[in-house]
């Protein structure tokens, strides 16, 4: 149900993906969707989990172990390096139904399904800056606030569908390029020289 209410968010925007078409296209009744899910705000948010927690082995970002390997990096650029990897994978998922719910902001529901997984966005992003600064110091003139809010743009959906999905960078190279923009942007520069 998840994989066609996707499919259906990401060609039909939110207004045009019917409750009834999905549960067609997912091969049940609508009134076992509405059962599961109750509402389509509810669909939706399904939808963005499913995305952020993937389906091989779904798990909260905290909980994956990229995100211990950002914590364990015995350097700044090394910690970057893992979060970039973990990160890009997750926004590889979610990039274009986001990019699909962004363009509904004139519908309510949506509009704050979208601002939930921002915020739970901005909560974690700001969680690794924190870490950042207290383990390898922050770039000067860079304070948590800043730091979470480059971090937020440089990785995030509305940056890599366009140099992915528009521009046809491999995924791997989007990677190599946020590791270096980050570790610029957010190190202080004894970090950003030791990229090891």
């Amino acid at each position: 149900m998840l994989r066609a209410a996707q499919q259906a968010f990401v060609e039909r925007g939110y207004a045009g993906a019917r409750m009834t078409d999905i549960a067609g296209d997912a091969g049940v009744a609508v009134q076992t969707l509405y059962f599961t899910f109750h509402t389509k705000p509810e669909l939706l948010q399904a939808c963005y989990e499913l995305a952020v927690l993937g389906e091989n082995d779904p798990a909260p970002p905290p909980e994956q172990p990229w995100y211990a390997a950002t914590l364990n990096s015995a350097t700044g650029p090394k910690a970057i390096q893992h979060f970039a990897q973990g990160v890009a994978a997750i926004i590889a998922r979610v990039a274009v139904l986001d990019d699909v719910v962004r363009s509904a902001r004139h519908e309510p529901d949506a509009a704050r399904v979208r601002e939930h997984n921002e915020q739970l966005r901005r909560n974690g992003y700001g969680a690794i800056v924190e870490h950042l600064a207290n383990r390898f110091g922050l770039r000067n003139g860079v304070d948590i606030r800043t730091g979470t809010d480059l971090l937020l743009t440089l990785a995030g959906p509305a940056t890599y569908r366009p140099l992915v999905v528009d521009y046809g960078w491999p995924h791997d190279q989007y990677v190599t390029w946020l590791t270096a923009a980050l570790t610029d942007q957010l190190l202080a520069s004894k970090n950003s020289k030791n990229r090891n």
